[in-house]
């Protein structure tokens, strides 16, 4: 890491503990699932806020200087009249924010009181009940102005009720959060995107469980983008909740430019997002997360059960991601047992983790390739088919690599989860070894640490151990090589011998420990005098206390 990368890092981590304990702390009554449409929706107007103050005072520095395409000699009047023109912002790719909407004149006009009239800037009047009123009215606005955001912003804050007093805390707050940095090359993008995300992951951590959907961590969402490469092409998720993997998808096609040597707004522009969700309030939320961040997408008109409602019928996406809900059931099998997706079996109506995997599978391009984390139930379990279609997608050479994670990895769960991934083609090609008939076991049981006292995470380097060990493999790097309690390659013949169970801990064995030199007897001799010492020891002490008790009336 670069020292600029590291002072960045440092940067933000101090932001957002500070953030997240005071927003935490105006809290008061409201449920964190609640609570977070608050909070993120007001960081995602001020970044549209900022993004377009940003590009406002660009274009007024453009029409006064003389050297610039844009300048207007001397014409304040007409400089005004310039800056409202909409489609100085929209080339730029920034929302036009009505100003009505903007952050300075919100921020001014929650300290009046409820039912005051006001003038809007357009010189209308304008009284709102409460400052949920005034800022449901601002988003409102800022959506009919930018139809890709239609149905997107969260418009709730009058049912909300919070009162007044807090409400204008938390603008205070979100106020607080720099519109740039400079000195260490930080834009609005950079600073709201990540404080977005960082609440994404503080709000999953108060709201727990539910429905056997999880957040996904951000360290695993890493991992799975660092195995499967999406550069270019068009990135799929079914089931993408806030959209972590496209973000991930963004991140590491601008950490790659250097290295690769490519531009990384170039590159950006040859990927292609597509996702689904159900929930409408995530649907919302992935919208803004990657509004927030510049990224194009499509997730359909709205949001929709992957299952039932498919918003991507015709899509053959060259790059799927996905952490679909472990072990889920009543998906649908009932309504759906004819379904085309189901090509390897019929999915249980108990779970649906090979319902996703053959949806995703269904979805791949030809020369595709996806990884999904399931519960580790999926590579050994034989109940109602799951074997049977287990079996066939090995037979069908499909199954690339598996990936055996540790516990303590999700919030609220103890659930045990594993990675799987998968390519319609182990052929060889460029940067590709011929891996027809093999699938890569890797056992990364015992990498990360304890962030806490109930989480486990993954650092860098784990996950740069791990993508590395994948790419070696893939590529037939010299330096891969099998190790015994970590990876092993195995062939066709060597899973079926063990009935297609696909657990990394069958074929990697035990990790090797070093010879021991020392000569059996030898080493009996050295331990028994230790322990005879021990025993010497042990009664000396005894007879001490024996004797400082009787000195204490104690004695026998």
């Amino acid at each position: 890491m670069s020292v600029q990368n590291d002072a960045q890092h440092e940067f933000l981590k101090a932001l957002d503990r500070r953030l997240w304990t005071a927003a935490d702390q105006l809290r008061s009554n409201l449920d964190a699932a609640v609570y977070k449409h608050a909070v993120l929706g007001l960081v995602f107007l001020k970044y549209v806020s900022d993004a377009f103050a940003e590009r406002h005072q660009a274009l007024a520095a453009q029409f006064r200087d003389p050297d610039a395409d844009y300048y207007l000699e001397g014409d304040e009047e007409a400089i005004a009249e310039q800056l409202e023109i909409r489609d100085f912002y929209k080339e730029a790719n920034v929302f036009w924010v009505p100003a009505m909407a903007r952050w300075g004149f919100l921020v001014e006009n929650a300290k009046v009181a409820a039912n005051t009239e006001i003038t809007l800037p357009d010189g209308k009047p304008y009284k709102f009940k409460t400052l949920g009123h005034l800022l449901d009215d601002a988003l409102d606005a800022i959506e009919r102005d930018n139809p890709p955001l239609k149905g997107v912003l969260p418009k709730d804050y009058a049912r909300l009720r919070l009162e007044d007093t807090k409400m204008r805390q938390l603008l205070d707050l979100v106020a607080t959060i720099p519109f740039e940095n400079r000195e260490l090359g930080l834009h609005s993008k950079d600073i709201l995107g990540h404080v977005y995300e960082y609440f994404l992951g503080e709000f999953a951590s108060a709201e727990g469980k539910k429905g056997g959907q999880y957040h996904t961590p951000k360290s695993i969402v890493a991992l799975i983008v660092e195995m499967i490469e999406p550069y270019q092409g068009r990135v799929y998720d079914p089931c993408c909740g806030s959209g972590g993997f496209f973000v991930q998808s963004d991140d590491f096609i601008e950490q790659h430019a250097a290295a690769k040597h490519y531009n990384a707004a170039e590159q950006k522009r040859r990927v292609a997002i597509y996702g689904q969700e159900s929930n409408p309030t995530t649907w919302q939320l992935a919208c803004m997360n990657l509004a927030i961040r510049g990224i194009e997408y499509n997730l359909g008109d709205g949001p929709a059960d992957t299952m039932r409602r498919d918003l991507h019928p015709s899509l053959r996406a060259d790059f799927i991601m996905a952490n679909p809900p472990f072990n889920m059931n009543e998906w649908g099998q009932e309504d759906l047992r004819d379904d085309p997706r189901w090509r390897y079996g019929l999915p249980p109506a108990s779970n649906a983790n090979f319902a996703w995997m053959q949806h995703m599978l269904y979805h791949l391009a030809p020369t595709g390739r996806m990884a999904l984390l399931l519960s580790n139930g999926s590579m050994s379990s034989n109940t109602n088919n799951e074997g049977v279609i287990r079996r066939q997608l090995l037979e069908d050479d499909l199954v690339e690599c598996m990936v055996a994670l540790p516990g303590q990895l999700f919030t609220n769960t103890q659930i045990p989860a594993c990675i799987w991934l998968l390519s319609n083609s182990k052929t060889a090609g460029p940067g590709r070894y011929d891996r027809r008939g093999q699938v890569l076991f890797i056992d990364a049981r015992q990498k990360g640490y304890m962030k806490d006292r109930v989480l486990r995470d993954f650092r860098p380097t784990d996950v740069a151990d791990i993508a590395r060990t994948y790419h070696h493999w893939q590529q037939g790097h010299a330096a891969y090589a099998n190790q015994p309690g970590y990876c092993y390659s195995a062939t066709l013949a060597e899973i079926a011998t063990h009935d297609y169970v696909l657990t990394p801990g069958r074929y990697v064995g035990a990790e090797e420990k070093e010879a021991d030199s020392e000569p059996f007897a030898d080493k009996i001799g050295r331990l028994t005098a230790i322990l005879r010492e021990q025993f010497s020891e042990g009664a000396r002490l005894q007879a001490v206390i024996e004797e400082n008790l009787a000195g204490l009336g104690y004695g026998k």
